[in-house]
């Protein structure tokens, strides 16, 4: 027999080749996703962003207010919000500029109430509270340089004025002395005692003395009542008589007594008891 070659059986292979890359070319790709099927609702999309808070822009549009209107045009919750805006920057702070004034009982008695209730009753900061007491400490010394120097006679109201200011939401009694030159001008302001919630001692000699020490012609006493009743006690009057007494035999004159309670003041001279 002729010899024969490998030629026949290398086409049958390279045909096998050709019929494995046809057949591999011929297999269906995926099937496309029908249109509205091919993800599920929601799937990979991103949330959607959280409605923005409803004190957003709350206090831009406070401060614009408090600029355009001045603070006639505001309650007093919101001035006291504006003062808390710089030291509490990141929380609505309405809720708790109204607690604070339910608490004291006033926008004064916020900004004058004492560092440790503050810081007890509602855990604020050092920084809070100085935030909040140096407009009540700012607004003090004003109101004071109102009257300093000045003939009190001519300024009486301004005097009284400052009197509640400085004394009115006191929690315990005080003794103030107010000292007046030969004009009647406020030359000195000293508080000479501190006392209980509803006592503090007076001594007469004391406030002689130190009249004289600043050559003062005459002296005010004026002292806090806590409990908001602006009535003279038994013990007001005796303590006034005495400072009198000791006052004229050195050539001082005794011109008021003033008793301060809460949006109330008493006169002595007024009363005729001086």
């Amino acid at each position: 027999m002729p010899e024969t070659t490998a030629e026949p059986i290398q086409v049958v292979r390279n045909n096998q080749r050709a019929g494995d890359g046809a057949s591999r070319r011929a297999e269906p790709s995926a099937a496309p996703a029908l249109p509205g099927l091919d993800a599920a609702p929601g799937a990979g999309a991103e949330p959607p962003p959280p409605p923005p808070p409803h004190h957003t822009g709350h206090r831009d549009r406070l401060r614009q207010r408090f600029l355009t209107t001045g603070a006639d045009g505001l309650q007093d919750y919101e001035l006291l919000e504006l003062l808390l805006f710089s030291a509490i920057p990141r929380r609505d702070v309405k809720p708790l500029a109204k607690e604070l004034i339910r608490e004291f009982g006033s926008l004064w008695g916020v900004v004058t109430a004492p560092p440790d209730r503050l810081r007890k009753a509602f855990n604020f900061s050092d920084a809070t509270i100085a935030a909040i007491t140096v407009v009540g400490a700012a607004g003090l010394r004003a109101t004071r340089q109102q009257v300093m120097k000045r003939p009190v006679l001519a300024g009486w109201d301004a005097l009284l004025g400052y009197c509640q200011a400085a004394m009115g939401h006191e929690t315990t009694e005080q003794l103030r002395l107010l000292f007046l030159d030969r004009k009647n001008a406020l030359i000195a302001d000293e508080v000479q005692q501190r006392g209980t919630i509803d006592h503090t001692p007076a001594y007469p000699r004391e406030i002689v003395k130190r009249a004289l020490e600043l050559s003062a012609h005459a002296v005010i006493l004026v002292h806090n009542h806590p409990s908001g009743d602006a009535s003279p006690s038994r013990d007001d009057i005796f303590m006034t008589k005495e400072i009198a007494r000791a006052a004229q035999a050195l050539g001082v004159v005794l011109h008021d007594h003033l008793i301060i309670a809460r949006g109330q003041t008493t006169s002595f001279k007024a009363l005729g008891l001086l």
